[in-house]
């Protein structure tokens, strides 16, 4: 996953044509070290399709501020330069997939 900040977040999420996941985690959180493993699967999955990301939102707390993620993990879903959808915490490969594709379709 490409760690993004306030200085390239405009570049690689807003500034593409592809649509874009954004995982809001936090260093201290356990359950998103446990999606990151399932992130990365459906990242491979989708290569050149779905481009996936990450923001730490102490590091940066000006983008945890403007999509305000209550919990985290939170995913944001980015299509045609917007947010479109967002699920928090933990789901398993199969939903977070689905989740995914039904929102981005």
């Amino acid at each position: 996953m490409l760690h993004l900040t306030a200085k390239n977040f405009q570049i690689e999420v807003k500034d593409t044509s592809l649509p874009v996941v954004v995982m809001f985690y936090a260093i201290w959180c356990g359950k998103c070290a446990m999606m990151k493993p399932v992130v990365e699967d459906i990242e491979k999955k989708y290569a050149g399709k779905i481009k996936f990301c990450e923001v730490e939102i102490e590091e940066s707390a000006v983008l945890a501020a403007e999509y305000a993620p209550e919990i985290v993990p939170t995913f944001v879903l980015f299509k045609d330069k917007k947010s479109v959808g967002a699920m928090g915490g933990m789901v398993d490969e199969h939903t977070f997939e689905s989740r995914i594709l039904e929102i981005l379709s």
